[in-house]
């Protein structure tokens, strides 16, 4: 199976890949690797999770949300270079969230990206990363999501 395909089997759908929000641009190729920009939760031009994890939303819904925030920057990839079977290797998960200053399962949020780069990308997709938080959040989403992929 493909990643698209394995992505499909896990009931989700790959979106369209979202442009910048301002003045950059959503993924770089240098040499052999593609970086994207920050992917929010986009779900049809919207955002789907808004304010912080452990206050306005669950840590479940956290959980979602860097999972869809993954699959949207899963998706600018797939923009760079055209099929994701071209990735050899997903290198570096870096997510960040919006989270209440009492909220301490960040690595279980985080998960939602990581489980699905693991299942989409098999062993491919054995990747470091790295949790940051910030005090607020671009357009007060939930979480943001960068990868790096050699290809």
């Amino acid at each position: 199976m493909t990643p698209e395909q394995r992505i499909e089997a896990l009931g989700l759908t790959l979106p369209h890949a979202a442009g910048a929000v301002a003045n950059y641009v959503p993924w770089a190729i240098s040499g052999n690797v593609v970086m994207t920009s920050g992917n929010l939760p986009w779900r049809d031009g919207k955002l789907a999770y808004t304010g912080r994890i452990g206050r306005e939303i669950t840590g479940d819904e956290g959980y979602l949300s860097c999972q869809l925030s993954c699959l949207n920057a899963v998706s600018q990839i797939r923009q760079a270079v055209g099929e994701l079977s071209k990735v050899k290797r997903i290198i570096r998960l870096e997510g960040t969230m919006g989270v209440d200053e009492t909220y301490k399962d960040h690595p279980k949020c985080l998960n939602g990206a990581s489980d699905l780069i693991n299942e989409a990308f098999q062993h491919k997709g054995q990747h470091t990363r790295m949790i940051y938080t910030n005090p607020v959040m671009p357009l007060n989403c939930t979480s943001l999501v960068v990868l790096y992929a050699e290809i």
